[in-house]
């Protein structure tokens, strides 16, 4: 059996490989409103807090209570992802002129937590200890436990303020030296809470430039790239139907593709955020997609000896830029807004096109 024969088998392997460890990444350091909080050396009464998931992408779930008297306590969970949470209060929704809480494990087990005054986007104008949170003495605190990080502490006020910002620091960074300089986050959002109801509402910036970023390169890249490879290596028999379909549908895909990293790059720009792997990972299947193109305008004819090396090259270049296309693609769910809804979404679809290609290549094979 030629070894071309192989690939296939490695390319579905990949892939079940791929849904496996999104499964196994999922479902740890999980919290939710219906989980006991079981924490030691807490300075308050934890059994009564109210709850509420604030910010979903990342398993944001935040408790809190007026405790005693003008005295509000909180107690904000996350996954430990090995950098720093903060939670902000604003005046105006915006982070500046909002002072924050700050916290932190590093790598040798050091908990640490400071508040921070964010009178700037830019690192020198955000200030250690500085800011207007009137904290209790010797209430703050950060725990990781179960593959989260808690952030606890309480605040002196009758009303704390309702607009609330939510931030995650850059994996394997953190704050050092006497002025704890704090690293532009990796990702941020904005919430309104009703501490009444617990109900909490985010913001989310640029949100039509985030979905567009995200259906375009779902589509171009992670579909029709797959429906465009089963048409080549399922259906020449029907020549040369099968070659006009194969190239529209790719043609297709690469523009909606190229049009979603055009998107990326441009909320890049605005959003300030650090997501240099996804982006790095984009431009890499980009570059792929073009390489495709430029293998596209220069094939040689059917009767050229390098014909058969021609079609190596393309076809497993194709299938190394769909497996980079589905991972990327999950792992940017993952950094946006979208949850578990586009994440199930594109599951299902990818499962239906990944069903289709074993059915079809199994046939292939018992033609064999």
């Amino acid at each position: 059996m030629r070894l071309s024969y192989y690939f296939p088998v490695l390319f579905y392997f990949f892939i079940s490989c791929g849904f496996l460890l999104l499964a196994s990444v999922s479902s740890q350091g999980a919290d939710s409103c219906n989980t006991n909080l079981t924490l030691n050396g807490l300075p308050f009464d934890s059994t009564s807090l109210q709850c509420a998931s604030v910010w979903t992408p990342h398993n944001f779930i935040l408790r809190y209570l007026e405790t005693s008297t003008d005295v509000w306590s909180f107690v904000l969970s996350a996954p430990d992802n090995n950098s720093y949470i903060a939670m902000g209060f604003s005046p105006s929704g915006g982070m500046v002129g909002s002072s924050a809480v700050v916290g932190w494990v590093s790598p040798d087990g050091t908990p640490t937590i400071r508040q921070y005054a964010l009178r700037g986007q830019k690192p020198s104008q955000v200030v250690v200890n500085q800011g207007s949170l009137q904290i209790t003495g010797n209430s703050s605190m950060i725990l990781s436990q179960s593959s989260r990080l808690y952030l606890v502490f309480q605040l002196n006020t009758n009303q704390p303020l309702t607009r609330l910002i939510y931030s995650i620091g850059p994996v394997g960074v953190f704050p050092t030296g006497t002025d704890y300089e704090l690293t532009r986050h990796r990702d941020q959002v904005t919430a309104e809470l009703n501490y009444v109801t617990g109900q909490a509402s985010s913001r989310t910036p640029y949100k039509k430039l985030r979905r567009s970023h995200g259906i375009l390169n779902m589509l171009g890249w992670g579909i029709l790239m797959i429906i465009g490879a089963i048409l080549a290596r399922y259906f020449k028999q029907w020549d040369p139907i099968w070659f006009y379909s194969h190239t529209l549908v790719q043609s297709l895909g690469f523009i909606l593709g190229v049009a979603g990293v055009i998107c990326g790059l441009v909320l890049e720009n605005k959003l300030d955020a650090d997501v240099s792997t996804h982006k790095g990972l984009g431009i890499f299947i980009l570059v792929l997609g073009c390489l495709q193109v430029m293998a596209f305008l220069a094939r040689p004819n059917k009767e050229s000896k390098v014909r058969k090396y021609w079609n190596w090259y393309h076809h497993n270049m194709g299938r190394i830029l769909i497996i980079f296309a589905i991972a990327n693609i999950f792992y940017g769910i993952h950094l946006g807004e979208k949850g578990k809804g586009w994440n199930a979404g594109y599951g299902i679809t990818i499962a239906i096109l990944f069903l289709i290609a074993i059915v079809l290549e199994i046939r292939m094979w018992m033609r064999k």
